[in-house]
């Protein structure tokens, strides 16, 4: 068969050999880019639709994408053939089996990879060509033929890439001394990019070195000049510090300086990070050996250049100690901080780390704002190589599961360095991003046998040299085994070495995961002598943790699992601490190495009934949908509280919101969202736990939807809803559909909105209950809007209003009144928004109802805004977004700002507009959400003099 070749950066267009493909009209094109795009993973029906269609689909569209896939199956299968086996079905989606280098976009990043790892040794001229070559790929814009707002995105995201490759280019030239050459190709790039300031910045430079000090100059008043003209502001700092060099005749300028790559215009300044990450784990007090490996690793932090090391071996070698150690050696060279992460890419009890919640967290912790984070995984890496460009910083990113999982964390600047630990060789990480490897084998005898002394005295190992020989041989040498063995021996000071070497041989088994096929090195035997040490509940709280599916517990999750009071379960887990089989990673928070973990959950199956397991999990199960429960008291809004199953003996619940308030309560979510999430997975896997599937994912959606994670509650709840059909619960139904028709609604999937909410209102006004009936109409009204329909949001709300008052709900009510005010502001009914909205506020403040209260001033301020009684609209505003701020509900607080802009335009303040659009555009940029760019065109068309 010949080979297939495919072009993105450009026409969508395919060759099979040198005979170009006929790919069909555009929309077929479109399903065959997204497919490209996706680099050889599976794309959803459902996203190739968004990908054809946007939000405005046809019912026929899944029908038509068939059509299509069949299509470009017969027109990419081998000749004669009508099946491909190019494109493959894959669950409820499809999929490209292709290689990095059948896709120009692919060649493009391979040889962008390659010329960063040339550029970081200081290879320029390597460096320039692979730059060059790179960009000889393009044949006009990306996608070029293909329309739709997918089309529209992804040839802005490439764009971008190729915009930096250009500016990396001409760096490269003007240092290599080609800096006429640069000058005129600089030109061209500026007229095309008028507002792109590393352009004219780089132009200046060009034309200086050329002898050409006024053009330079020129250049950059014509920036000033149309920067103050287009957007009114200044040129970035930047440009402007050039200017100042290039005015005072800078001689420095004259001369190449060392490489160093083209910063983004927004970078933040050094002194933006609101704090210094200094997160590396402790070192190993008893830390001995690996001089060999510490040497050969010290030569990477050498010199200015991004480095990355790969620290492997088997599990249990010290990758962990071992990076560690040499991270605290070095920590000093990284003045701007180090960050530790466990990407937990072999992770006994849940999947490895998403690459998206490895880098909220980086990036958190160099103070980014976690509410105004992006949402996808392209746009949090660039901003975090954003804010790490300029800066040295220590990355140490421990168990890694692969190079996929790794590479968006990779700083693009030089000056840190990433340390990785991994069981994988990662090979592509070293062949592609020039990572070096550290591999890590089992400690040498004589380094084994330091490990003892250091850790049980010289004395003790010298009275007995054949003992500890033997228990070195039977630990295989390798560094956990020895721990947990020393750690054992230290508990039991009146015992001979040679007693434990002997239970050593006796308990000889194996694990048959980490089997080296040496019998002596089998790390099973050193865990089984430390587990059958512990008293019988430590014991069972041990094979009871290989349960829990987050990445660490809390006290009371452990108590809960396991059955236990809290004091009792605090005194076992000290037991397990000290035997090394626990550790407590940060305070109150404990976790199982993965190799104890897959060792307890061996000894849970085979020592424990299928009822004992069960009863753990449900027990597991009801503490976090009781601690969710309370935490949601301060997330709630109106009447939306159900039945629960009763907390069962032995649960533990924690109470952050009745005890700590509101901000206990964010913190609690902040810290154990992620193991309600791995929990509502776990609990959709056995049918008899569908009723807390539903209710889990219930608990948290508040929540979820304050903090922008949209594509958390439609992923949770398409869980949840598949568990309350299996269960016929009507109820449980209603709930879940009406969280996922908000968050479709939000992602923009109008269809599939609708769908569910004209189910989840049926459902719910067949329970005949009025408060519940009334809040399923008052939602239905926020989508009717959402989706234009004005008249028919007033119909549900005034539905709603008249059954909440029926219902004598005074919170459900307030909110009603606010609807119906809110959308006879739409319709142009202004004094009676007033008369609605105003009878609301008081209902709000009895009820303590925060968000609420904050949608009815934003109501009441847009009826003053159309009755043009602006200071009064301004002030309602200002509530309403002092409110929403509150209680971190960022949506609200940046739509109202969008008003309150508008408000300012009104009364001839645009100082004051330009201001509040553009924090609305900050929240709406990090949420992602389509309103940006209304809120851009806003700020554009201002023409506030900069």
């Amino acid at each position: 068969m010949e080979q297939l070749r495919f072009a993105v950066l450009g026409p969508v267009r395919a060759w099979r050999g040198a005979v170009e493909v006929d790919l069909g009209p555009p929309q077929q094109r479109a399903v065959l880019a997204a497919l490209l795009l996706a680099e050889g993973t599976q794309v959803s029906m459902g996203e190739l639709i968004d990908a054809v269609w946007g939000t405005r689909a046809p019912v026929s569209a899944a029908g038509t994408l068939r059509t299509y896939v069949h299509r470009l199956r017969k027109v990419l299968g081998p000749v004669g053939e009508s099946v491909s086996s190019v494109l493959q079905s894959l669950g409820r989606g499809y999929r490209l089996h292709i290689g990095q280098d059948d896709v120009d976009f692919g060649v493009f990043h391979r040889l962008l990879a390659r010329a960063e790892y040339a550029h970081d040794a200081g290879h320029l001229k390597e460096a320039a060509d692979h730059w060059r070559e790179a960009l000889g790929l393009w044949q006009g814009s990306a996608l070029s033929g293909v329309r739709g707002e997918f089309a529209d995105a992804q040839r802005h995201r490439l764009g971008e890439q190729r915009l930096s490759a250009e500016a990396m280019l001409m760096r490269a030239e003007i240092e290599l001394g080609s800096h006429v050459q640069a000058a005129g190709a600089l030109v061209g790039l500026v007229r095309d990019h008028p507002l792109d300031e590393r352009f004219r910045e780089l132009l200046m430079l060009a034309l200086y070195r050329s002898g050409r000090q006024a053009a330079a100059l020129a250049t950059y008043r014509e920036a000033q000049a149309l920067l103050a003209d287009e957007l009114g502001v200044d040129p970035g700092p930047g440009l402007q510090a050039m200017y100042q060099r290039v005015l005072r005749a800078d001689g420095d300028l004259l001369a190449p300086t060392a490489p160093a790559r083209v910063q983004p215009a927004d970078t933040p300044a050094r002194d933006h990070l609101a704090t210094t990450p200094a997160q590396l784990p402790a070192d190993l007090a008893a830390f001995v050996g690996r001089e060999v490996e510490l040497e050969a690793a010290s030569g990477l932090v050498t010199g200015d250049g991004a480095a990355v090391s790969v620290v492997t071996g088997m599990a249990g070698v010290g990758k962990t100690a071992f990076a560690v150690h040499w991270a605290r050696q070095i920590a000093d060279a990284f003045p701007d901080g180090q960050i530790y992460l466990n990407l937990r890419g072999f992770d006994h009890g849940g999947p490895p780390v998403a690459s998206e919640q490895a880098l909220r967290t980086a990036l958190e912790a160099l103070g980014a704002n976690a509410g105004k984070l992006p949402q996808e995984v392209d746009a949090l890496a660039a901003l975090l190589r954003t804010w790490l460009a300029g800066r040295r910083v220590l990355l140490l990113l421990d168990n890694a599961r692969d190079a996929a999982q790794v590479r968006p964390l990779l700083p693009g600047a030089p000056g840190c360095l990433v340390i990785v630990t991994s069981r994988n060789q990662m090979a592509g990480l070293v062949a592609v991003d020039g990572a070096r490897p550290v591999h890590l084998d089992v400690l040498s005898e004589p380094e084994a046998r330091r490990f003892l002394t250091r850790r049980l005295g010289h004395a003790r190992t010298a009275n007995e040299p054949e003992a500890v020989a033997d228990i070195v041989a039977m630990c295989g040498q390798l560094p956990l085994a020895l721990a947990i063995t020393a750690a054992r021996a230290a508990t039991r000071p009146a015992m001979p070495l040679s007693t434990i070497a002997t239970e050593l041989h006796d308990s000889a088994g194996c694990l048959d995961a980490f089997r080296s096929g040496d019998s002596a090195a089998d790390v099973r035997v050193a865990f089984s002598c430390s587990y059958h040490a512990l008293g019988p509940d430590a014991a069972r709280l041990f094979r009871l943790l290989s349960l829990h599916p987050g990445p660490d517990t809390a006290l009371a999750a452990t108590a809960s699992l396991g059955g236990f009071s809290v004091s009792h379960t605090r005194h076992l887990l000290d037991e397990l601490i000290q035997a090394h089989l626990v550790e407590e990673r940060t305070p109150g928070r404990f976790a199982l190495h993965d190799l104890l973990g897959a060792y307890a959950s061996e000894l849970l199956q085979a020592t424990d009934t299928q009822n004992e397991r069960d009863a753990a999990h449900l027990r597991l199960l009801n503490h976090y949908l009781h601690s969710a429960d309370n935490a949601r008291q301060f997330f709630k809004s109106g009447r939306d509280d159900i039945d629960l199953p009763a907390v069962l003996p032995g649960v533990c619940v924690e109470k952050a919101g009745s005890e700590g308030g509101a901000e206990a309560a964010k913190r609690w979510f902040n810290v154990e969202h992620a193991a309600l999430i791995s929990c509502i997975g776990m609990a959709s896997r056995d049918p008899q736990h569908d009723a807390y599937t539903w209710q889990l994912a219930w608990v948290i959606k508040q929540y979820l939807d304050r903090r922008g994670r949209w594509g958390d509650i439609v992923t949770t709840h398409r869980a949840a809803l598949d568990a309350a059909l299996r269960l016929a619960d009507p109820l449980g139904e209603a709930f879940i559909r009406r969280g996922l028709a908000r968050a479709t609604a939000t992602l923009g999937r109008a269809e599939e909105a609708r769908a569910h909410m004209a189910r989840s209102v049926e459902l719910f006004v067949e329970t005949k209950d009025p408060a519940l009936s009334g809040e399923a109409h008052r939602q239905a009204g926020w989508l009717a809007e959402r989706l234009g329909d004005i008249q028919s949001a007033l119909v549900h709300a005034e539905r709603a209003l008249e059954l909440s008052r029926a219902s004598g709900d005074a919170a459900t009510t307030a909110r009603c009144l606010n609807a119906v005010g809110w959308y006879h502001a739409l319709l142009g009914h202004h004094e009676r928004t007033l008369h609605y909205c105003l009878q609301a506020l008081p209902l709000h403040q009895a009820a303590s109802d925060v968000c609420g209260s904050a949608d009815t001033h934003d109501s009441i301020g847009y009826a003053h805004h159309q009755m043009g009684q602006y200071e009064q609209a301004v002030a309602a505003y200002r509530e309403a977004v002092a409110r929403y701020r509150g209680i971190d509900v960022l949506f609200g607080s940046a739509d109202t700002l969008s008003r309150l802009g508008d408000t300012y335009m009104s009364m001839g303040r645009p100082w004051d507009a330009h201001t509040a659009w553009n924090e609305a555009l900050d929240v709406f940029d990090a949420l992602g959400h389509r309103q940006a760019d209304d809120i851009r065109s806003k700020i554009k068309e201002l023409g506030v003099d900069g």
